[in-house]
């Protein structure tokens, strides 16, 4: 179940309520005139159902509440209420199906910003998989992968594509180009120092990496895993399942190909950075291009159960 907040003007509450009533899926509504203070209003709580949550949430777009007042829409761990099961019961589809796109918009936008926070994940992530790729240490490079955020930037660019919003696929692009060409940067300085302490070296790069020798040979397999992720990680989004988003983080080789193409250029290796450089643009591609399948996938079969359920007698 969701959880609505509303504060309304109070000439549209009516229309609010209308609304809320003739939404299938919708319980516990409560109404206080004039409790509002800032904005000045109605407060209108409710709860419905997370597959009708869409609908409720679209119609009060089409209403204008995000403008003249506001929409606060938080989960429902727990709900003991006959009412409750009857409106989950009455709603149509199943709640691990149903996608909240204006939940998932706002999420997507918020993970894809070019802030300090996730430069810092993103270059600590690269420097940490440059450790693993010239120690062949397998477990380094799993961590390198579970630290880094480039899969909000890459979600926020599907969603974007999906729902047609240009300025959350430039803000996604800028996060996801800046954010690995700033983390690669990094990354050639900080194999420069730990040549110079004596803890990397030309010669550890060039040998045989049985462990991690992948990062740099991209193949079809390479395409086939990302574009599986990308197909885990935007329902594990949708669905809200944060534990299978880990998974889908440490299945793709993004953060390891960067790091590995930041420390063959730090000694001129042309051969490891462009095939590096290969292996992450095809993962990226990969992922993006599985994630707007996904979503477009979604969105069309929650259409057609909502015009089945609709026209059904």
């Amino acid at each position: 179940m969701l959880h609505l907040r509303l504060i309304t003007p109070s000439d549209r509450t009516d229309d609010v309520v209308r609304l809320i009533e003739h939404t299938v899926g919708t319980t516990h509504l409560a109404v206080l005139p004039g409790a509002a203070r800032d904005p000045a209003g109605d407060l209108v709580l409710c709860d419905v159902a997370r597959e009708a949550g869409d609908e409720l949430l679209s119609g009060l777009r089409r209403l204008g509440i995000e403008d003249t007042g506001s929409i606060a829409v938080e989960a429902v761990d727990l709900s003991l209420s006959k009412r409750a099961d009857r409106a989950e019961k009455d709603a149509p589809g199943e709640a691990a199906d149903a996608v909240l796109w204006e939940h998932l918009t706002d999420a997507t936008h918020e993970e894809s910003t070019l802030s300090v926070t996730y430069l810092a994940f993103i270059t600590l992530a690269t420097m940490i998989a440059a450790c693993g790729v010239v120690l062949d240490n397998a477990i380094l490079i799993v961590g390198a992968m579970a630290v880094g955020p480039e899969f909000g930037p890459l979600a926020g660019i599907s969603t974007a594509v999906v729902q047609r919003a240009p300025r959350l696929a430039l803000r996604s692009l800028i996060a996801l180009i800046a954010g690995f060409a700033a983390a690669m940067a990094v990354t050639v300085g900080f194999s420069w120092f730990m040549d110079a302490l004596g803890l990397f070296s030309e010669a550890r790069l060039e040998a045989d990496r049985p462990n991690t020798a992948f990062v740099y040979a991209p193949d079809w397999f390479s395409f086939i895993v990302a574009v599986l992720a990308g197909v885990a990680g935007t329902l594990s989004l949708t669905a809200a399942k944060s534990g299978a988003l880990v998974g889908v983080a440490i299945s793709v080789t993004t953060v390891p190909a960067a790091a590995n193409a930041a420390v063959a250029l730090s000694y001129g290796d042309t051969r490891q950075t462009w095939g590096s450089t290969e292996q992450l643009l095809l993962n990226l591609l990969g992922i993006i291009l599985a994630g707007v399948l996904t979503l477009l996938a979604q969105k069309a079969l929650w259409s057609a159960r909502r015009r089945r359920t609709r026209t059904a007698p």
